[in-house]
């Protein structure tokens, strides 16, 4: 009996350190299957984009010289963000849509992938609202006009199609498409270009033409989703190969290079051949191939740097990039009030002033987005038990008013038979 008690022990003290060792495993693997690198790259993206739209905004037209080495790199780099930012996009949600062993309709990341991106369409449409012009009871043009995260968001919902459409199929069909987008939107981009919609209701042609005032449309950008889509799958597929960086940064840095190089080139030599004119249109402004070789470069640069990409500062900014996208928002654009920098200080300011302003507003737009992460469970909870108590005290106004209100009309009515009564009488 005593041996059966010290074995029973030995055997009870075994499991948690197995258990642990399992769950050890499990972190291990959750954070080797993270990639670091796209995190840091949306982090990177953001914080130029609040740069790249706060001096642009406020820089003075007088100092926008062509000829001047530092502002035509800055402007060459701003050119990158919203490519890089899209492509990431894309790769993000793609890489976590098929990562998970459900397919079609039946994955759970169809359904949330929805609601985040109707979530984006609301959010994207709320930061244009004016709360001065409800209470005139308009709603200004500028409410319709679409911006990054509209375009993020039908995205989304575009990719969420092109998956479900393809999830019966073979397991090419699914990349093939992706890429077949890219080029399509990049192909025929000069030819759509200059498209008016008239046929469409303004609201819904503001997804497709800049003539209203539109800053993003959804095409071409949806192509850049596409291919950032296309990536992650390969990722997805070759994410236990051995060499898989070193062969991902040769690939991209050389299809890089290519794009930005020697795409022009290409497209010349095939127009010559078969004579086929958008092809010749594209020669007039090929950017969206260039970008798209930017962003191989980029992705490449990041993918070197990987081990140095794991800072939780850095992290935190990419996973908080709609946070920090609604408060630059409503800083230097005014949203709600219409009370922001670029009405007060719209392409007025020296770079004396907007370049260190740029850095401040970086800085200021990140710690307050990374403030309200830290406290957003408690943010919502209080914002809950907000709506949750108007709503009780609605109905307790409601149940206290209506026996009042029945009361009074009847007094009312009787009142008015008698006075009826009496001048009849």
């Amino acid at each position: 009996m005593r041996l059966f008690c010290i074995f029973l022990a030995r055997q009870t003290s075994k499991r948690p350190a197995k258990q642990v060792y399992r769950v050890n495993v499990n972190q291990m693997t959750a954070k080797s299957n993270r990639l670091f690198f796209i995190d840091a790259m949306r982090a990177w993206a953001i914080l130029m984009m609040l740069q790249g739209h706060f001096i642009d905004g406020l820089l003075d037209p007088v100092f926008r010289d062509s000829s001047n080495t530092i502002y035509n790199i800055w402007l060459y780099f701003r050119g990158i963000t919203a490519p890089v930012f899209f492509t990431v996009s894309g790769f993000i949600f793609t890489y976590l849509l098929i990562r998970v062993p459900q397919t079609g309709i039946e994955n759970p990341r169809v359904s949330k992938g929805i609601r985040r991106g109707l979530q984006l369409l609301a959010i994207g449409y709320l930061l244009r609202l004016n709360f001065g012009g409800l209470l005139k009871g308009q709603i200004y043009s500028g409410f319709y006009l679409i911006d990054v995260l509209h375009c993020i968001g039908l995205s989304i919902l575009g990719l969420i199609g092109i998956y479900v459409l393809t999830a019966k199929k073979k397991k090419y069909v699914f990349p093939t498409v992706l890429v077949i987008v890219t080029m399509v939107l990049f192909l025929f981009e000069r030819v759509y270009k200059d498209w008016s919609f008239a046929f469409l209701p303004d609201f819904l042609a503001n997804y497709f033409t800049k003539a209203n005032g539109s800053v993003f449309t959804i095409v071409p950008w949806f192509g850049y989703a596409t291919i950032g889509a296309f990536i992650s799958v390969l990722f997805t597929r070759f994410k236990n190969y051995k060499y898989l960086y070193p062969a991902a940064i040769s690939t991209a840095l050389v299809i890089g290079y290519l794009l930005i190089y020697q795409s022009s080139a290409a497209f010349a030599v095939w127009y010559d051949w078969t004579g086929f004119e958008f092809l010749k249109l594209i020669l007039s402004n090929n950017y969206l191939f260039i970008r798209l070789g930017n962003v191989f470069v980029v992705f490449a640069v990041f993918m070197v740097l990987r081990q140095l990409m794991t800072n939780k500062t850095v992290l935190k900014i990419g996973a908080s990039t709609l946070s920090i996208y609604v408060i630059h928002f409503i800083i230097l654009y005014g949203s709600f009030t219409g009370l922001g920098l670029y009405r007060f200080f719209n392409r007025s300011l020296s770079p004396e002033i907007v370049i260190p302003g740029a850095f401040a507003f970086m800085v200021a737009c990140t710690f307050l987005a990374l403030q309200y992460n830290k406290y957003e469970a408690n943010i919502k909870s209080q914002i809950s038990w907000g709506i949750l108590f108007t709503k009780s005290q609605l109905i307790e106004l409601k149940e206290i008013s209506v026996p009042v209100l029945r009361e009074s009309i009847i007094r009312i009515w009787l009142f008015l038979r008698r006075l009826l009564r009496t001048v009849r009488s």
